[in-house]
């Protein structure tokens, strides 16, 4: 499909539900997820810069407590923890805390974006940081913001800050 309709089929289908899970309209539209979130309207998604997918990592470190989902065919896990301990070993890329344990293959992901939407749950502004591997499933999505309250300023400016760091030129 090319772009311009990827686009206008994505602000089509969130036109009729603004709450949609991009994972679920991705299924309905029958495009790779990061496609839809490449395509979210209305400055909903920025591409972050893939290359710079260490520091980008170690920029959570400040952030303390987040939500962190990883969903594959079958199953979502979702965590809340905090990112430190960084070490590699082989492939892995490993955040190793007490209340995170991950150990993630860079070269399997393809690409990164900001994303500010609705949640599916309740309407409120989510703010992430979300990860997609090389068939543009979602790899791993990093809530800095999840749903049931608004964002504290301070929130929102660490989001603001780590999107305009990283932002693909």
């Amino acid at each position: 499909m090319p772009v311009e309709n990827i686009a206008a089929t994505v602000a089509a289908a969130l036109a009729e539900n603004p709450r949609a899970m991009t994972m679920q309209l991705a299924q309905k539209l029958n495009l790779p997820e990061a496609d839809v979130v490449r395509h979210l309207p209305n400055n909903q998604s920025r591409e972050l810069d893939l290359a710079r997918w260490d520091e980008l990592l170690h920029s959570f470190e400040p952030l303390g407590k987040v939500h962190v989902i990883c969903t594959n065919g079958a199953v979502t896990l979702e965590a809340n923890g905090e990112f430190g301990n960084f070490s590699s070993w082989g492939e892995f890329f490993n955040v190793q805390t007490p209340t995170l344990d991950m150990h993630i293959r860079p070269k399997k992901i393809s690409a990164v974006f900001a994303v500010e939407k609705p949640s599916h749950m309740d309407g409120v502004n989510t703010l992430s940081i979300q990860f997609f591997d090389l068939a543009g499933a979602s790899a791993f999505k990093v809530f800095l913001t999840m749903g049931g309250n608004t964002a504290n300023p301070e929130r929102i400016a660490q989001f603001n800050d780590i999107r305009a760091k990283f932002e693909k030129s």
